[in-house]
């Protein structure tokens, strides 16, 4: 986890990580950031899931030996005065301390404490009668707490790091049903040629989805529930854009499954040699999905009642400013997240008027084009309006090859390169600039954004939203999901699948 730095009139991304200032004045000192500000969504899931210990005596036994700790060594250097009070205070800070190392909560403890506290404070209120100086017992205890501040900080770094860790790695279930769907396509023999042709038609009336996945179950999850909600199934045509290590299970899981008279195709991405991959080796294709940011905003003005907040983007990564390359017989397209659940039909979509524009995108106002002026930095630019997201896209690529916005963003992430180590960092900026005025804004009914890291959605906003989008950590696959809107997930996917049972996948 990298932590975004900290001082006056910040516009910075580290690792994710934009943290822009509105309005600035005076310092921010970093014992004021938020838990949020440093650790993102690990927060929200703590205080989600706090579970309050019944440790009162063990808190209490930490209480009494923090202040023999701290009267110890002012009596220990009278050792020839007070050889006996040394002596009991010793022996007691043992015994707490033997008993603390094998105990958490209260139901850890072995036998009553009471007669152990008892002596405790006896010794200790020995101690207090001496006149051992305040200034060293203070200097003591101030340095127990610097040790348990450090002590804390450090757990919760840990935990932190392992609640970021399980969020982006794949479910062991996950992974099994991946392995077994290639042991299966490499045993089975069958021919999978007629999968590998992109773009089989452009013929008005068919309608062509676009889905980057390396994730077998989210990306059925986003088809099946396209389908089941689509009044034209029967004219819906899937792409499936994944990497050479997934790729032959996607195949083998498509071709075994049948969503009703949709056609889904697999491809590999990385077997592709484009236009820009081929001139530039740096500008490798991973097919991955939306790149996701945590934008923290500070509002250091007078009237601000909440000084600083965080939100979490979802925007186009590299790979999709392919698109118009890799279909170039098409003339419009829709960019499904693997991340998100479809409700409702989206039919209309493709008669919608972009007005000129050249992606139709649900905006996200809570952070503004000028929150990141500092960042974006650009000359000309427009930063009146709101940034847009991924998740639900309707794409003109006819618009997009004729304004040649792919090269524009190419020759800006070049720049970005230069002087930006982390690739990452150059992806919001590069597409936040290269599509700026060119968003044609969906009605807030199309999508709705939040269900990975947001907790407390109103069920009614769900079940009217067209689209569900799980951006952020806590995705609906994962044990960290929020359990409470796992379920508009879990119910599309496959029934009845025995390489599910066999892998002990979730449903």
């Amino acid at each position: 986890m990298v932590q975004p730095p900290y001082g006056d009139m910040v516009n910075k991304l580290e690792d994710g990580v934009v943290e822009s200032n509105k309005l600035a004045s005076g310092n921010s000192d970093q014992t004021d950031k938020s838990c949020e500000d440093t650790f993102g969504s690990y927060c929200l899931w703590c205080r989600e899931h706090k579970v309050v210990m019944r440790d009162s005596i063990i808190k209490k036994l930490k209480d009494r030996l923090f202040m023999a700790r701290a009267y110890y060594p002012s009596i220990a250097k009278k050792n020839q005065t007070h050889e006996k009070l040394s002596l009991e205070l010793r022996q007691n800070i043992q015994d707490f301390e033997r008993t603390l190392s094998d105990a958490t909560t209260d139901g850890d403890l072995r036998g009553s404490m009471e007669l152990k506290i008892q002596n405790m404070e006896v010794a200790i209120a020995k101690a207090e009668a001496e006149h051992v100086g305040c200034y060293n017992v203070d200097k003591k205890l101030a340095q127990i707490l610097d040790m348990t501040k450090d002590e804390a900080l450090f757990h919760r770094r840990q935990s932190a790091f392992l609640y970021h860790l399980g969020a982006q790695t794949i479910p062991k279930s996950h992974h099994c049903l991946s392995m077994r769907m290639t042991v299966e396509y490499f045993k089975s023999h069958m021919d999978h040629a007629g999968l590998s042709v992109i773009g089989h038609s452009s013929a008005a009336d068919v309608h062509h989805y676009v889905i980057f996945s390396k994730n077998i179950l989210a990306s059925s999850v986003v088809i099946n529930s396209t389908v089941t909600n689509g009044k034209e199934y029967g004219k819906m045509v899937f792409h499936l854009l994944t990497d050479n290590q997934n790729y032959f299970a996607m195949k083998q899981w498509f071709e075994n499954n049948n969503y009703n008279l949709a056609t889904i195709y697999v491809e590999n991405m990385d077997s592709y040699k484009l236009e820009y991959t081929a001139t530039d080796p740096s500008n490798m294709l991973h097919p991955s999905a939306s790149e996701e940011f945590r934008v923290t905003i500070r509002s250091n003005g007078q009237a601000s009642v909440v000084p600083r907040r965080t939100e979490y983007l979802s925007m186009f990564s590299q790979a999709y400013f392919y698109l118009p390359e890799v279909f170039s017989n098409l003339k419009r397209i829709i960019v499904l997240d693997d991340d998100v659940v479809v409700q409702r039909d989206l039919s209309p979509l493709w008669s919608l008027d972009l007005e000129e524009k050249v992606i139709g995108a649900p905006k996200f106002c809570r952070v503004r084009l000028a929150h990141l002026r500092g960042y974006l930095n650009t000359e000309g630019f427009n930063y009146d309006g709101c940034v847009w997201m991924s998740g639900l896209s309707v794409v003109d690529l006819e618009r997009w090859r004729e304004l040649h916005l792919s090269h524009k963003y190419q020759e800006w992430l070049k720049k970005q390169k230069k002087g930006e180590p982390l690739f990452r960092a150059g992806a919001l900026s590069a597409s936040l600039v290269t599509f700026n005025g060119l968003i044609y804004t969906l009605d807030d009914s199309w999508v709705l954004s939040g269900l990975g890291h947001q907790y407390g959605i109103d069920s009614n906003r769900i079940g009217k939203a067209a689209v569900l989008h799980y951006n952020g950590n806590m995705k609906p696959w994962l044990e960290l999901g929020i359990p409470q809107y796992k379920w508009y997930w879990t119910q599309f996917l496959k029934k009845d699948d025995q390489y599910m049972d066999d892998c002990n996948v979730n449903r």
